[in-house]
Parts: structure tokens; sequence; C-alpha cells
């Protein structure tokens, strides 16, 4: 059985932030980067099943973007992946998820995968798209944002998280791709003896230009912090005389003591 988990290389969300000089996205010169969350769960998830299946199944990670994201991937193999892909893209963060979802297509086309692994969404885009078009352009089945997840026979039944925190049960045939949320299960660290067998695992370098021929059906035209607003205001004192302060701003600066 093949397995194929995707994963994103994503900012820190400690980092700071700010717009390139494009205007279009993140200025990296001063970013932290780690493995896109919601992967990590999509990635610990595949490895349970590819321990449950044994030596017929095969796990492979696929991660596009620059040279940095090889990181992510080698965290991915000593955590239990068997081979990697990267696809070598310096201007991934420039492509819309069509394109993104079009790239993973066309290299898992012909590769027999019967199940694919992604997490849910990204925590730099958030668009949510790239999983379910990879599923539509490979004829896959598909299920969303899951929480629960057994494979028996062909068949993957799955817990979807709803809104209102309803649980919904389906299932559904290989091939097949799901989409993983956070609380699926609890992401393994990798121990010492794993990253030193990582480092004899296979990663294969695919330059985009032999996957890519799709154009953006959708562009970036500007990305900026929120406009500043009025700032607080901090008080200090006795408590009885911050309670007289905060009347009487109430009083002059709202309508509540109106």
């Amino acid at each position: 059985m093949k397995l194929l988990v995707c994963i994103k290389q994503v900012p820190d969300l400690e980092s700071r932030f700010k717009p390139n000089a494009e205007g279009v996205w993140y200025n990296e010169t001063d970013l932290a980067f780690r493995m896109n969350e919601y992967d990590e769960y999509a990635v610990e998830q595949a490895i349970l099943l590819r321990e449950k299946l044994g030596e017929g199944a095969e796990l492979t990670v696929l991660s596009i973007g620059p040279d940095r994201v090889v990181e992510a991937i080698k965290k991915s193999l000593a955590m239990g992946c068997d081979n990697a892909a990267h696809i070598q893209d310096p201007a991934a963060s420039a492509k819309d998820p069509w394109q993104i979802a079009s790239v993973i297509a066309t290299y898992a086309k012909d590769k027999n995968f019967d199940i694919i692994f992604t997490g849910m969404q990204s925590q730099d885009r958030g668009s949510a798209q790239v999983g379910v078009t990879v599923a539509e352009l490979l004829g896959f089945g598909c299920t969303t944002t899951i929480v629960g997840f057994d494979y028996d026979n062909g068949t993957i039944t799955a817990k979807r998280e709803l809104e209102g925190g309803i649980k919904g049960v389906v299932k559904l045939k290989t091939p097949a791709l799901v989409t993983c949320q956070m609380g699926l299960n609890v992401p393994r660290y990798p121990t010492l003896p794993n990253i030193m067998k990582a480092k004899k695992k296979e990663i294969t370098v695919i330059p985009v230009a032999e996957l890519q021929a799709e154009e953006p059906l959708a562009t970036t035209t500007s990305f900026h912090p929120p406009a500043k607003k009025g700032g607080g205001i901090v008080l200090e004192g006795d408590v009885g005389d911050m309670v007289e302060k905060v009347i009487a701003i109430l009083k002059d600066k709202t309508a509540v003591l109106r």
C-alpha cells in the first residue's frame, strides 16, 4: 500500500511579521520557520497507519518550497516517513492554491497512492483549498477536518469536526484523500536514533518546472497589517482614584453614562 503525506513549512507564529518590498507577502528576512501545525497531525496519522500496515506499506512525504523546507522534510522522516520528495520552488509562496494543488496532483498521478494525507489548512495562507483540489484533480474520494481515523480492508472510517461541536462519521473507499484537524492524534517527537536514521533516507529533489504548467486563478494584490487605531489608556494609582478616572473617561469619551 502506498501512502503520501503533504506538508508545508510556514513562519513560526511567534515571529515578527511585516510585508515584503512588493507588498504581496511576508518579508522572510527575520522569520523563523517550522512545519505547519495541521500537517504534523497529518504526518502522525500517516505514520500510525504505516505502522499498522507493516512492511507492505510505503509512506512518502512531499513538500514544495525553497531549500529551507528540507528541515521540515527531515523532521517528517525522523518521525517515521520512509522517503521524501522535495519539489524545489523558490517562488512557492507566490503561487495560489490551484497551482500548488496542480503540482501535487501532477507528481502523484502516476504513482498509485492509495491514501493521501494533508493538513486541514496552512497557518500562513489559510485557504483550506489545496487538499480538496488535489482530490478533485486525481479523482479521489475526499473528506475534510477529520478528528478520528480508522482504516480496514480498503475502507476509511473518519470522524469529522462540524459546526457547533457536532461530529459526523463518514466512510469512503480508497483511493482517497483526507485533511487533518488539530486534535486528531498526538504528534510524536523525533528521537535521536530516528533523527540519525533519517539522514540515510532518500529525498528526491524535483524542479517545480517539471511539474508546473498551470497559471494562477487568483493573485495577491496587496498584503498589509490592519490600520492602527487609537491607543489604549493605562491607569495607575489607588483603586479609588482609578475608579474616578474611569468614570470621568466614560462620561467624556463615551455615551455609557450619559
